[in-house]
Formats: C-alpha cells, sequence, structure tokens
C-alpha cells in the first residue's frame, strides 16, 4: 500500500526533512501548502506535485475534505494548533512539529480533538528514535542502574546556532514563537520525561538574555555584517555561513526560494547584526524538573559553547550512565563490579538519525503495523514542564 501525505508547511522541517525522508521510505506527497508562492513550487517540482494539489492556505486544502492517509503539519509555531484540529475533524493521522502550541491552555484543546477523532498526533520528538538515546533507554531498562534518582542533562546550542536560529532567525522573539526552552529544548524536556518515566510534579527554572542586546555591540559595529568594520566577531554572518556547504542546513534556509547567499546577507534576517535587539528570548536558562515518582532532573540549556551536542549523566543508586550525543559515546559505572564499560553508537544525520528513524515509526503506524509512537499526552508533558518553566524564569527577573 502507498501511504499518501500532505506536506502543510514548507519550510526547512516540512520539505527538507519529513517531506524528503518520506519520499525516500516510500510515500507519495499529494498536496503541498506554503504562503510563499517561490517556495511551494520550488518543493511542488521537487516531489513532483500537481499545480492543482499546491494550496497558499491551510484553510483551502482542507475544503477538499480527506484527500489522503495523513498529513505533516510543520507550520510557523504559533499556526500548529488550528490546522492539527481541523485535521483531526476531518480523520487525518497528523505527524506535528514540535512546539504544538504556545500556550498552556491549548494543550487540553488538542487531547480533547484526538479522543473524538479517528486520527492520532505523533509529535516530531526526534530524539526518541535515535539509536544513541534508544541505547541509553535499553541500559535503563536493564536494570544496569539501579533505581533512577537523578538526571543531569546540558544542550550546548553552539554559539552560530543561537545567533541563527533566535537572534536572526524565526525563533528570535516569543512571541510569536515559542520561548527559547521550548523551541530548543522541547526535545530535551521530551528525553528527561521518557528516561524518568513518570508526569512532572514542579519545576523550577532560572535564566534570561545575557550578551545579545544593543549594549554588547561592539564600538563602530554596523547594523550588517557586509558593512561591519570590526573584526573578528564571532557571530560575523559571512564567517557562520560562507565557510558551510551551499547544499545544506543553515545555508539553504537562506538560499530557500532560489535566492543567493550573497543576496540573504546583504537584505535578509540572517546578515543582521546580533546585537539590533531584535531579540528577546533567552540566551542561558536552567530548569530543574521533579517528577511524580521522586527523580530529579536539571537541565541547562545555553548559546555559549563551542559544540553543537547534548551531554548528560543518569544517576542511579547502582551505577552512573554518561553520554555524548556528538560523539555517540556513552560510559556505564557499574557501582557493583567496579568496571566501566565505554562504547559508541552510531550518529549519522540530522538528530543523529533521529528524523529518519521517527518518520519509519510514524510509517509502520499508519500502515497498521505499530502502534502510535508516542502517545499525546506524554508528549505534551514536555511542554507543560517548558511552559512551567518559563513561568518560573520570568517571575525571577
Amino acid at each position: 500500500m502507498t501511504v499518501r501525505v500532505a506536506i502543510i508547511g514548507c519550510g526547512n522541517r516540512g520539505a527538507d526533512v519529513y517531506a524528503s525522508h518520506l519520499g525516500h521510505q516510500g510515500v507519495q506527497i499529494t498536496h503541498l501548502v506554503e504562503p510563499r508562492p517561490g517556495r511551494l513550487w520550488e518543493v511542488a517540482g521537487r516531489y513532483g506535485v500537481a499545480p492543482e494539489a499546491c494550496f497558499a492556505t491551510w484553510n483551502s486544502f482542507f475544503a477538499l475534505g480527506r484527500v489522503a492517509d495523513a498529513v505533516v503539519i510543520a507550520t510557523p509555531d504559533d499556526a500548529h494548533v488550528e490546522p492539527c484540529l481541523k485535521a483531526l475533524s476531518l480523520g487525518y493521522d497528523v505527524l506535528l512539529e514540535k512546539p504544538v502550541c504556545l500556550s498552556p491552555h491549548e494543550l487540553p484543546l488538542l487531547l480533547a480533538a484526538e479522543a473524538v477523532s479517528t486520527g492520532r498526533v505523533t509529535v516530531c520528538h526526534v530524539l526518541r528514535a535515535t539509536p544513541f538515546f534508544q541505547e541509553i533507554r535499553a541500559v535503563l531498562d536493564s536494570g544496569a542502574l539501579g533505581q533512577l534518582v537523578g538526571i543531569q542533562h546540558a544542550e550546548n546550542v553552539a554559539y552560530w546556532h543561537y545567533a541563527h536560529s533566535y537572534v536572526r532567525g524565526n525563533w528570535r522573539a516569543s512571541p510569536p514563537a515559542a520561548p527559547f526552552v521550548l523551541a530548543k529544548s522541547g526535545h530535551d524536556l521530551d528525553l528527561l520525561r521518557w528516561f524518568a518515566g513518570a508526569p512532572p510534579r514542579t519545576v523550577r527554572s532560572v535564566g534570561g538574555l545575557h550578551h545579545f542586546t544593543p549594549a554588547n555591540a561592539p564600538a563602530g559595529a554596523s547594523d550588517r555584517c557586509v558593512t561591519c568594520p570590526v573584526h573578528a566577531c564571532p557571530y560575523d554572518a559571512r564567517g557562520i555561513y560562507t565557510t558551510r556547504s551551499a547544499d545544506r542546513w543553515p545555508v539553504t534556509v537562506l538560499t530557500a526560494g532560489g535566492i543567493s547567499l550573497e543576496e540573504a546577507l546583504e537584505s535578509g534576517p540572517y546578515g543582521q547584526c546580533v546585537y539590533l535587539g531584535l531579540n528577546n528570548v533567552a540566551d542561558h536558562q536552567a530548569v530543574t524538573v521533579t517528577f511524580a515518582n521522586g527523580v530529579v532532573a536539571q537541565l541547562t540549556v545555553s548559546a555559549f559553547t563551542h559544540n553543537n551536542t547534548r551531554t548528560l549523566k543518569l544517576l542511579g543508586s547502582h551505577g552512573e550512565l554518561r553520554g555524548h550525543m556528538e560523539r555517540g559515546e556513552l560510559e556505564l559505572h557499574d557501582f557493583r563490579t567496579r568496571e566501566p564499560r565505554i562504547w559508541n553508537v552510531p550518529v549519522a544525520g540530522i538528530h543523529g538519525g533521529g528524523d529518519t528513524a521517527l518518520v519509519a515509526a510514524w510509517l509502520a503506524f499508519l500502515r497498521g503495523e505499530q502502534g502510535v509512537p508516542t502517545p499525546l499526552h506524554e508528549s505534551l508533558d514536555s511542554h507543560r514542564i517548558a511552559f512551567m518553566a518559563e513561568e518560573q524564569r520570568m517571575s525571577a527577573l
């Protein structure tokens, strides 16, 4: 059976990631929704979607009724809930990009809509599907750590990645985008929930915008990097983008729709100075979560790191597990045998292979070969934690 899927939102995640993996795994991309005409026709040509199956708005697409087996919703952060509710009302199964919403009040709406629909929602928490974190889950399930007591998890965003996505990019201001801890660390909060094996009970958080403000602009800095006389700025867009592959993220974000990299740096948001004050999300934040079973997890998410990776420790009554995602390295210390074990897990591909694996799991669900990859109510716990964390952070400012 050929599965037919519509893509709602043809940005990097919708068109370059999910649609690509779906196509490679035998899915027929039947319809596209994208408000930018240049991008819409570019993606339509790539996947062979007919002009009459391309739409500028999701309302126009849904007016057709149910014309595919499932939909991917990868619209901007503030435009996830409404199309998801409409998709569920038509009985579509939905692959929903995170964050699923920007307000805790919208979480019950999604749960209620799914409860009366024949469709099911899979949130794009791709890290659960990576071989690296699957291996960590297997260690937990083996009992090697004994009773899990604590988790120390760091999301090292990398200075250039933060500048790209959270100063110059779509997630620089909340609202309309999600707060930093949800936009960037929704995956990580979902991992903490998965490892703890229980819903959250209490959340504490502190953090703020420490560096990317007009007060920290170097003397003489221009409003655009291409005209800036300041030397050795770590956030110089020319250094970030011109040294990277032209056919891969993040450069493809700048050139989407057919514009050149030079044009993007001269006139687009990705060529702007990071000190203009156009961003308001945190650049360093710490979150402590106590789960219902007593497990205490600590997450630190920071712009001020060299590597773009995740590092963590799982602390148990009988052992400690250390992990470094970028290297695919795991280190287990068993307190009983006193013999350490160090091994590596493949981490090739975007998100360590998680994008490909999540799409495969979702397709297995659509084909009736397995259940939904993660129940919606469990996926939404990551959002509950993030909303509580942001409320805590803001109240402490």
